[in-house]
């Protein structure tokens, strides 16, 4: 196979982390025969700093042709919330400009991180869900203003925004466990009231197989943390999927560890680790590249189709960790940290055994 794949580095720790997914889908189209072209573009605080536009006509014009998007990190504290031009409006504008409105975030605990964990390892073992996050409409996208002493973010949802996305989350329930929770805060807020009563409506009608049950938003932060195993598909609004997909990081140890594709009605997708673009630890070299490895990894199986090329590289992250690997993030007490290339070295190491 032959596809075209947009490389976007970011901030921080992005180019750092990237290189090594780069590496990994380099060395992935040589063992299985494929040629990935990779095409480079600033993105971010690093294209404002050049261009004065985080999103570049440049950029833009590589997404849209790529067959895939791989994104490491946006932002940081040059870019604040007092910058004419900042880095997170670039991120807004290019889901939209992609249309990608479906953010899967995937949980799952490694038994090798079992410990690494700050919740207690019981709790932990045989947790493996997957959040399904509005991505493109809610407060993040409605009209602000701010007035005087007055402020105000507005949170608009239509019912095919809801439907869309909730129809994402039964036929993705409907390769697990057929179990899905919708979250919301339906005892205050009118949006919320209406994606549970559409969603309700369209998993009774659409996928009669699967179970649909609906949770305050508030109640699922506490019971994430109590019985996470008890979940498999978790819907939800933009602001509520942003913050709960945080918490539930630490089920799995770190942020380092966890990948996401943002997808659309085509198979064109938006990759990157949940992880910012940590600029305290920039440039030293020490960043975990296994959520952008992984997320490569979902690039393979939604935007190309090559499930099995994707599966060979997430048994390759599983095992380099098993075997030892770890970057300071999810090092043991009284382990010894990799660096971010060793940690790629090590994950290459597995996939060439695969």
């Amino acid at each position: 196979m032959k596809a075209k794949i947009a490389v976007l580095g970011g901030d921080g720790i992005g180019p750092e982390v990237v290189a090594e997914a780069v590496r990994v889908l380099d060395a992935t189209a040589r063992l299985f025969g494929h040629e990935f072209a990779m095409q480079h573009a600033e993105f971010g605080g690093a294209a404002i700093d050049k261009f004065n536009d985080g999103l570049p006509a440049h950029t833009l014009k590589a997404c849209l042709e790529s067959d895939g998007v791989l994104l490491g990190a946006i932002g940081g504290p040059k870019w604040g919330p007092r910058a004419p031009v900042r880095p997170e409006a670039a991120l807004l504008r290019l889901r939209g400009e992609l249309g990608v409105y479906a953010n899967l975030r995937p949980i799952r605990v490694m038994p090798a991180l079992r410990d690494a964990s700050v919740i207690k390892p019981e709790i932990l073992d045989g947790v493996d869900l997957v959040f399904v996050r509005e991505l493109t409409g809610g407060i993040y996208f409605g009209k602000k203003s701010r007035i005087g002493d007055r402020a105000t973010d507005e949170c608009a949802y239509t019912v095919a925004e809801v439907e869309r996305i909730t129809r994402v989350a039964g036929r993705l329930a409907c390769g697990r466990r057929r179990k899905i929770v919708q979250i919301d805060k339906s005892n205050v807020l009118e949006t919320s009231r209406l994606w549970r009563e559409v969603s309700e409506r369209v998993i009774r009608a659409e996928f009669p197989e699967c179970s649909i049950e609906h949770m305050f938003v508030d109640a699922m932060a506490m019971h994430l943390i109590r019985r996470p195993r008890d979940f498999d598909v978790l819907l939800t609004e933009n602001l509520f999927g942003d913050i709960l997909t945080d918490e539930a990081a630490m089920l799995s140890s770190s942020l380092g560890v966890l990948p996401s594709a943002a997808l659309g009605d085509g198979r064109r997708g938006l990759y990157e680790p949940i992880h910012g673009s940590a600029p305290d630890i920039a440039g030293r070299g020490i960043a975990n590249p296994c959520g952008t490895i992984l997320s490569a990894a979902l690039l393979l199986r939604h935007s190309l189709g090559l499930g099995a090329e994707a599966a060979a590289i997430e048994a390759a992250v599983e095992a380099a960790i098993a075997a030892g690997a770890r970057t300071a993030d999810i090092v043991e007490r009284g382990g010894a940290a990799v660096s971010t290339v060793e940690m790629g070295d090590a994950v290459l190491a597995r996939l060439e055994k695969a």
